[in-house]
C-alpha cells in the first residue's frame, strides 16, 4: 500500500510540473504539456488506478496551491480525471464464461479508443462554453483571444502592420474552425500516452494485461449510428450544432485511427509494406485532408468487415 502511495505521489509531482511548463511559453512546453497525462498513466497502469488517483489529485492540490483554483480545475477534469479513467478501463477484466479459471477477457481496445473521443469531445465542449452557449459569441471570444495571442494591432487604424489584414483574416478562419476541430490534438495525445504508458510498464514487468494486437481493434455496432447522429446535429442551430460538430470531429478521428488498423492488418504480406504506411502516416501529417479518406477505410471496414474478408481470401488461396 506504501509503494501505491509514493508512486502516486512521484507521479502528481511529475504530472504537475510538466502541466505547470506551458506557463513558460516557450516552444518546448507544447509537447510537454500533452505529455502530462503519462505519470497518472503510468502509476495507474503499473500499480492500479488508485495511485492513478492520487497522482491526479495531489497534482491538481499541487497546481492549485500555486497557481490557483482556476488552474486546478483545468487540470483535473481536462488531464487527472480523464487519464486516471483510460487507466482503470485498460486493466479492467473478467472471466471468460466456460474458459479456463484464470482466463481472462480484458476490456477492448477499441472501446478504449471511444472513450477517448468523448473524453476529448467533453474537454474541447468546457473549453468552448468559456465564450458563450451560441456559435456567434463563441466565434467572437475566441476571435478576441486569438487577437490577443497574435498580437494583432493597429488593425482598424491607418498605421496597421503590414499583413495585419491577412492575419485577421486567418485568425477569423480558425476562430470558426478550431471549436469545431479543437477536440482532435486531446484525442491523440491521450491515446499517445496510453501506449507510451503501456509500453514503459510493459518494459518494468509490471504490466498485467497481454500486449493486445492494435491491428485487430473494432468498435461497438452503436458507433456508427451515433456519427451519422452526430452528422446530422451539425445542422442543428446554437450550441447543439457546435457540440454535433465537435462529437463528428472525434468520431472520424476515431475512424481514422481504426482506418490505420485496417491498413496495418491488410498489408502485412505486402514487400513494400513499410512505404504504403510510411506515405500514409507523412500524407496524413502534411496535408491532413488524407486522413478523411483514411477515416473512410474505418468505416468501410465496419460496414463491410474488410479485414476479414481479406483474411479469409488469403487463407483460402493457401
Amino acid at each position: 500500500m506504501m509503494q501505491i502511495i509514493l508512486v502516486g505521489i512521484a507521479a502528481g509531482l511529475a504530472s504537475a510540473f510538466v502541466f505547470a511548463s506551458i506557463a513558460s511559453g516557450s516552444a518546448l512546453s507544447i509537447p510537454l504539456f500533452y505529455l502530462a497525462p503519462l505519470p497518472v498513466l503510468i502509476a495507474a497502469m503499473g500499480w492500479g488506478h488508485a495511485s492513478g488517483l492520487i497522482a491526479a489529485a495531489l497534482a491538481a492540490l499541487g497546481l492549485g496551491l500555486a497557481f490557483g483554483i482556476m488552474l486546478s480545475v483545468v487540470f483535473l477534469v481536462g488531464v487527472g480525471l480523464p487519464a486516471w479513467w483510460l487507466g482503470y478501463l485498460a486493466l479492467l477484466a473478467r472471466p471468460v464464461t466456460n474458459g479456463a479459471p484464470d482466463h481472462l477477457e480484458w476490456y477492448p481496445v477499441g472501446r478504449l479508443v471511444i472513450w477517448a473521443a468523448f473524453l476529448g469531445s467533453l474537454v474541447a465542449l468546457g473549453v468552448i462554453v468559456r465564450f458563450g452557449f451560441d456559435p456567434e459569441s463563441i466565434q467572437a471570444g475566441l476571435q478576441r483571444t486569438l487577437e490577443a495571442l497574435f498580437q494583432v494591432r493597429g488593425a482598424d487604424s491607418g498605421n496597421a502592420p503590414a499583413g495585419t489584414a491577412e492575419i485577421r483574416e486567418f485568425i477569423a478562419w480558425l476562430s470558426i474552425w478550431l471549436p469545431r476541430v479543437g477536440a482532435i490534438p486531446t484525442i491523440l495525445a491521450s491515446l499517445f500516452n496510453l501506449w507510451l504508458a503501456a509500453r514503459i510498464v510493459s518494459a518494468s514487468g509490471r504490466l498485467k494485461r497481454p500486449w493486445p494486437d492494435l491491428s485487430a481493434i473494432s468498435f461497438p455496432s452503436w458507433v456508427p449510428l451515433l456519427l451519422a447522429a452526430a452528422i446530422a446535429g451539425t445542422f442543428a442551430p446554437g450550441l447543439l450544432g457546435v457540440l454535433c460538430w465537435v462529437l463528428t470531429a472525434s468520431l472520424l478521428t476515431a475512424y481514422m485511427l481504426l482506418g490505420f488498423a485496417v491498413l496495418h492488418a491488410t498489408t502485412r504480406p505486402l514487400s513494400g509494406r513499410i512505404f504504403i504506411l510510411g506515405a500514409s502516416y507523412l500524407s496524413v501529417m502534411l496535408l491532413r485532408w488524407p486522413a478523411l479518406a483514411v477515416a473512410v477505410i474505418g468505416l468501410l471496414d465496419a460496414a463491410l468487415d474488410i479485414r476479414g474478408r481479406i483474411a479469409r481470401m488469403r487463407a483460402n488461396s493457401t
